[in-house]
């Protein structure tokens, strides 16, 4: 196993349309998720720049911050998703969701987009911020705003 030294990862869940929904909604969410995920995993993806961040460079507490892209949640599920997940010592790790919907993402430009995501990335590193003080972990957070300010709008 290779181990990676990037402080930024992404996962992306899509929820699928229901068994009994029509063949139009089925292609739409199929079609939808297809769409983000480029936007996540492409060569031009948003998880290949964020992934230029080495972990070492901000401190030894922190060894992965987990994007975590949800496509058209049930609104159930949509509910139950807390802005930041909590700190697991254990892995050194935070899951950090995002929900991505019609209206904030597939109703607009492929700027807007872009313009989504990153500024979604930089609001939730500030909910990361108030854990690692809360916590008290030694994540140069400074520091690792900054570098991801400049990847994002280099990128962007």
């Amino acid at each position: 196993m290779i181990d990676d030294k990037n402080i930024f990862g992404c996962y992306v869940s899509v929820t699928q349309a229901y068994l009994d929904s029509d063949q139009k909604t089925k292609d739409l969410a199929t079609e939808q998720g297809q769409l983000f995920r480029a936007y996540v995993w492409s060569e031009k993806g948003i998880c290949e720049v964020i992934k230029k961040l080495n972990r070492d460079d901000y401190g030894k507490d922190l060894k992965l911050a987990l994007f975590q892209f949800y496509i058209n949640p049930i609104p159930m599920m949509g509910q139950a998703l807390k802005d930041i997940e909590s700190y697991r010592k254990k892995e050194k790790s935070i899951g950090i969701p995002i929900i991505v919907n019609y209206g904030n993402f597939f109703s607009k430009s492929e700027s807007e987009r872009y313009d989504f995501l990153k500024e979604s990335i930089l609001q939730k590193l500030d909910l990361l911020g108030e854990v690692v003080k809360k916590k008290k972990l030694d994540t140069n957070m400074e520091l690792l705003k900054s570098d991801l300010k400049n990847i994002l709008i280099q990128y962007m």
